[in-house]
């Protein structure tokens, strides 16, 4: 009868166990894991963690996370330019195509898992990621204020806000199903057994990461479900349906730039009044 090496499972349940010990550690055990026991569906999961997936990928649910949509501003006047880096806007206000490509406020966070440790060590609060054509987006909401006689305003970028705890949310997560993946297989191991068997790594995967089959079969991962101070920006897909047809986006921004106007008529009054002094 196959059986696993038993060290590959005590090495793995070390290191989820310890807080301190990298995720990326983790998984790689798991890939060894998985390689001993021959399990294809197991293995590839953990390389797609570890290595970050691919915009063609199917994301797992944990891997949307709330986001705010921002865009950054600049207002051209008589003499100088007026920046605005972090304004938030509804999805309703983004332009057609952005729309009907399905971004909103949800952002797909494809980064491996290496880097999202890394990531969330360096930025305090909130990190910026660039939705997949935010170039072309900010260009055609430009397009769009200069055809409504608002020749001086450009957006210069849209990008989401995300929470550096959703970041770390993403990690608890997998730390969490690998915990009981381990646990899942020590369970099915009767006393007295030291190595486990490949069908006892097969039925824990199926239980704790929702991972069917064994060789070449298709896996499937189903789990429940913002500006850097240190920079951390990165390009995603969204594979969200489109929505249906919405109001302009344009229709908030008279609102905005009258509230803007009011901050710079009381920079200008506070101004005013330092000089007297």
């Amino acid at each position: 009868m196959n059986t696993v090496d038993i060290r590959s499972l005590e090495r793995l349940e070390g290191a989820v166990l310890d807080d301190t010990a990298s995720l990326a550690s983790a998984l790689r055990l798991c890939v060894v894991l998985a390689r001993h026991a021959h399990h294809q569906d197991l293995r590839m999961w953990a390389l797609k963690e570890l290595d970050g997936y691919e915009a063609n990928d199917e994301l797992p649910a944990y891997r949307r996370v709330p986001a705010a949509l921002m865009v950054s501003v600049n207002r051209y006047f008589l003499g100088g330019v007026q920046q605005v880096n972090s304004l938030r806007i509804s999805r309703n206000q983004l332009p057609q195509p952005a729309r009907e490509r399905g971004i909103g406020e949800n952002a797909p966070i494809r980064q491996g898992i290496r880097e999202l440790e890394v990531l969330v060590t360096q930025v305090e609060r909130v990190v910026h990621l660039s939705p997949p054509g935010s170039a072309e987006y900010a260009l055609l909401m430009t397009e769009e204020q200069e055809r409504l006689g608002n020749e001086g305003t450009e957006i210069t970028s849209i990008h989401w806000e995300v929470a550096v705890p959703s970041i770390e949310g993403i990690l608890d997560r997998i730390r969490t199903r690998l915990t009981q993946f381990v646990a899942e297989v020590r369970t099915s191991m009767p006393s007295g057994q030291q190595n486990p068997e490949p069908a006892q790594i097969d039925a824990a995967a199926q239980q704790a990461l929702n991972i069917s089959g064994g060789d070449n079969s298709t896996f499937n991962i189903v789990a429940p479900n913002a500006h850097a101070d240190r920079g951390g920006t990165a390009s995603a897909n969204v594979n969200e349906s489109a929505p249906a047809a919405v109001q302009p986006w344009w229709h908030r921004w008279s609102v905005i730039w009258t509230a803007l106007g009011v901050v710079v008529a009381a920079a200008g009054v506070v101004a005013t009044v330092l000089l007297a002094k």
